[in-house]
């Protein structure tokens, strides 16, 4: 089994969460959070911002390290077992425009019940869930001022 490597972004702005529809035949069709491999000299960081710049169109600023998910699936290589680490993010306004040369056909800020039940993939339901919880619980403390 082979082992890659990707970051993503749980990206809010004022409470609302950024979300990508892919149409993929074959694989699948439905609402993710934005991701992607990591590339050679890369932080965490760096490719989890650019992905999301890739992806979505959207300037984010990381806010925290959320956790890290693992899924496996088949290629016509073989087995890949693939690491995600997410981070909580912020961006500035609503703006964004999905890669279509990805398969993302679109993209938008939606609440967080309805993200919740929109995305695709039960492990992204799950870093959503931590990821809101982190960003109200900063709300709360004033961390963020109310942005984001």
């Amino acid at each position: 089994m082979k082992n890659v490597l990707s970051c993503g972004g749980v990206v809010i702005h004022k409470g609302k969460i950024l979300l990508l529809y892919k149409n993929y035949s074959d694989r699948y069709t439905g609402w993710v959070l934005p991701k992607g491999s990591q590339e050679e000299g890369e932080t965490y960081e760096e490719t989890a911002l650019r992905e999301v710049k890739e992806e979505t169109g959207v300037n984010a600023e990381i806010i925290k390290y959320i956790d890290e998910t693992q899924f496996e699936f088949n290629t016509s290589d073989g087995r890949i077992l693939k690491h995600v680490k997410w981070f909580l993010m912020k961006s500035f306004n609503y703006y964004s425009k999905p890669q279509k040369s990805e398969f993302f056909e679109d993209s938008g800020y939606y609440k967080y019940h309805e993200a919740y039940h929109l995305l695709y993939f039960d492990n992204e339901r799950q870093i959503l869930e931590k990821a809101y919880q982190e960003y109200k619980k900063m709300l709360r403390e004033q961390i963020l001022n109310g942005q984001g």
